[in-house]
């Protein structure tokens, strides 16, 4: 299997780096066979191309089994006349990565920001909402009539709320068989109204799960309040953005949210979090989001082609974090810690190497 790696902008290649330490080991430990190519995206990309994504990247990632994306400075990027294509986006949809999948749970060693331990899933339209870039044929999804007046534009289908929806379900049946719907139906009736139609549309082919429903505002502070109360959450893609770093932070640290962007024919990892240049180049950024993303993208592939290897690695990397994690002296800078990006990537490939030789 080919993945491509894309290091991004700030701390992206810093953390890339030490994510592809682990990941390589896996590969040799567990035998996967994972073929990598790099190539380079962000603004070195567009510095040397003319554009953030070249079109010999694009089409990389369209040949890719899996891509594995570093954070990306689109904040900085010149207008997308001038070149400046927000990476992550263009390659959720031109991919149909309909699904950003978001764990979040409390881990030994971190202490967490909740009321209550955390063990929950958001599952996040991924391709259309308020979002400018992804939601209109021709153009941006904000415009200005006049200089003193700006507009957007919100897109919901019935197509891409049904097929969440699904993706929802089906992880749900996975693990406590609960889905939460987070909406904002009492104000957006008729576009959250859409979104809600087609949620009970899929619970209904889903008796075994059971499906609740929450207002948007009132889920923000229950996540405070009593985050245990939920298991998989799915909503659309503004709402999810929010509250999937809301339940990030209260888990211990967004330097810890992992999540995947997943469609029918393609994944990519990509932690949750930004490229941060206020810290890039200074060897104290917290790799782990990335490297949880990494294990994700594994299990994907290892459902995808049915390679118990694949599953198995992805476990043990998990388990591996868990293990580093563990150990208040094997924290970065942004748990309390000390240890830089090399060095923690190193602590976690140790721990994963000893999972690998106790499973062997």
């Amino acid at each position: 299997m080919n993945i491509l790696v894309l290091p991004g902008d700030g701390i992206g290649p810093e953390i890339t780096a030490a994510t592809m330490r682990v990941v390589e080991r896996a590969n040799a430990a567990f035998g996967l066979g994972l073929a990598f190519a790099y190539a380079e995206i962000g603004l070195k990309a567009l510095e040397r191309t003319g554009t953030t994504l070249p079109e010999p990247v694009m089409a990389a990632a369209r040949a890719a089994d899996g891509i594995i994306l570093g954070p990306v400075s689109h904040n900085d990027y010149p207008p997308r006349a001038e070149g400046g294509i927000n990476v992550s986006g263009e390659l959720r949809v031109k991919l149909d990565l309909f699904a950003n999948i978001r764990p979040n749970r409390t881990r030994p060693g971190i202490a967490s920001n909740a009321r209550t331990p955390i063990d929950l899933v958001i599952v996040r339209e991924n391709t259309e909402g308020f979002y400018a870039d992804r939601n209109m044929f021709l153009g941006s999804g904000e415009f200005m009539p006049t200089e003193d007046m700006a507009l957007a534009v919100r897109k919901v289908t019935a197509a891409a709320s049904s097929r969440i929806a699904r993706a929802a379900f089906e992880l749900a049946r996975e693990r406590r068989r609960k889905v939460t719907a987070v909406h904002k139906a009492n104000v957006l009736r008729i576009s959250d109204g859409l979104f809600l139609r087609e949620v009970r549309k899929i619970a209904g082919e889903f008796p075994d799960v059971a499906l609740d429903e929450v207002i948007v505002d009132a889920m923000a502070a229950l996540l405070v309040r009593d985050a245990q109360h939920f298991d998989v959450i799915v909503t659309t893609n503004m709402f999810g953005d929010i509250l999937s770093d809301e339940a990030g932070e209260l888990s211990g640290s967004l330097g810890l949210a992992g999540s995947l962007n997943a469609g029918s024919e393609h994944a990519l990892a990509q932690a949750q979090h930004g490229s941060a240049p206020d810290i890039a180049g200074r060897n104290i950024a917290n790799p782990t989001a990335l490297i949880l993303s990494c294990a994700m993208l594994l299990a994907w592939l290892g459902r995808r082609h049915q390679e118990e290897r694949l599953s198995r690695a992805a476990a043990a990397i998990d388990a591996a974090i868990d293990a580093t994690l563990a150990d208040p002296a094997l924290h970065t800078p942004d748990l309390g810690g000390s240890l830089g990006t090399d060095a923690f990537g190193a602590a976690v490939t140790e721990k994963l190497a000893a999972l690998a030789r106790a499973q062997a």
